[in-house]
């Protein structure tokens, strides 16, 4: 299946994006939308912090254990996500480059390694429900470092 990249425009630095996202139980607040029931363990941050969470897309609910496997301060982090009893595996990949104007681009690739024979014979629907619901992530995930820069800064 062909992967899903949805992005943002933000005026925080790379280094503030990046140390938000590092913190695995920071995800909750702008992804609680369709990810619930956030259960964290391993270290709060950077590689081999994790999330057992339930997803709930297309009216179907999952578990999916998410766990950092690459992290590259302040450019990139990779979380490899398993569910569907291990059909299912994919890596979300947040890629943030700064902007020549200040600020940063902040980017979600969500790839599938691997999936169940439903979701690539619905691949166009399965692709299109994804990036919906991380079109959304991002513009909370703006919202949600707008809240974070200005609590930090008090």
């Amino acid at each position: 299946m062909k992967p899903v990249t949805v992005s943002t425009d933000v005026p925080q630095t790379p280094e503030q994006v990046y140390g938000f996202l590092d913190v695995m139980a920071h995800h909750e607040r702008f992804t609680d939308h369709y990810l619930t029931d956030w259960r964290c363990s391993g270290p709060d941050r950077g590689i081999g912090s994790r999330a057992t969470v339930t997803a709930a897309l297309g009216g179907t609910k999952t578990e999916v254990a998410i766990e950092v496997v690459e992290a590259d301060a302040p450019r990139r982090i990779v979380e490899r996500n398993v569910s569907a009893a291990g059909r299912r595996l994919a890596h979300g990949t947040y890629t943030v480059e700064p902007l020549r104007t200040g600020g940063s681009r902040v980017s979600f690739t969500y790839a599938w390694d691997r999936a169940p024979l439903a979701d690539r014979v619905l691949a166009p629907a399965v692709r299109a429900v994804m990036r919906s619901a991380n079109r959304t992530v991002m513009r909370r995930l703006a919202t949600e470092l707008d809240r974070h820069a200005s609590t930090a800064g008090s």
